[in-house]
């Protein structure tokens, strides 16, 4: 397939091509003094031989098929792998909700905590799939986990993603409710204080939601949680 977006050719302008993508050169070691500083414990990172065989198990016996990766939150806009295809995806049986609760300097800090998407049970999720050809298969994974599984947030797991063009087996990373950061009960007056004021190294929690927002609305999509979140985050910025 020559056009990566012939499915959707307005999301060419919403999507940080791969080359332009701080993820390419993304080391976890490089935030360890970052994350350590905003009272994270010792341990919070995996090591690169967890990581490794946390991504050895997920990928075993899917290597000689293109492997597509559904995502939801800022891979939507910023995926950092090379892919030869996106497709607007629904992932059913899961849903998207705000409840990591940042406080080690991604997109909040302990004094003003951001919040970001998790994936977990529940009605059903939008966002989009991108598929990574075979050969590029160990390499663009490789990113993937780096940036994923940085620390014990999420968990790599393959789930039914329905496209127009057939369903299709995708590689998500979900909440881990053991983590410490995932807070399944965070009330909707957090996430908004943590929206409108969370920022970090990775940017502020108020323009992840917004590029969220940008992309179904290019897209056509409702997200009810997205678009209340993202309005009463302005309100509160008094926007």
């Amino acid at each position: 397939m020559s056009d990566p977006f012939c499915h959707h050719p307005r999301l060419a302008g919403l999507i940080t091509p791969p080359a332009e993508s701080s993820f390419r050169e993304f080391d976890p070691a490089n935030i360890n003094e970052i994350v350590r500083a905003n009272g994270a414990p010792e341990d919070w990172m995996l090591s690169d031989e967890l990581r490794s065989a946390d991504r050895m198990a997920t990928l075993e016996g899917r290597w000689e098929q293109d492997l597509w990766v559904f995502a939801y939150g800022s891979l939507m806009w910023d995926p950092g792998v090379h892919f030869d295809e996106v497709r607007r995806g629904f992932a059913p049986g899961v849903e998207r909700r705000f409840i990591l609760c940042d406080r080690f300097g991604g997109r909040g800090t302990q004094d003003a905590p951001g919040v970001m998407a998790a994936l977990e049970t529940g009605a059903g999720c939008n966002g989009l799939a991108f598929r990574v050809t075979r050969d590029n298969i160990d390499c663009e994974t490789e990113l993937l986990w780096r940036r994923e599984r940085l620390g014990n947030a999420y968990h790599s797991e393959f789930i039914a993603v329905e496209t127009d063009h057939g369903t299709i087996q995708a590689l998500a990373f979900l909440a881990n409710h053991e983590a410490e950061l995932i807070v399944p009960d965070l009330s909707h007056e957090d996430q908004v204080r943590y929206c409108a004021t969370g920022k970090g190294w990775l940017g502020t929690s108020f323009d992840y939601v917004a590029n969220l927002a940008e992309h179904f609305e290019t897209m056509g999509i409702e997200d009810a949680g997205v678009t209340r979140l993202l309005r009463d985050a302005r309100a509160f910025r008094g926007e």
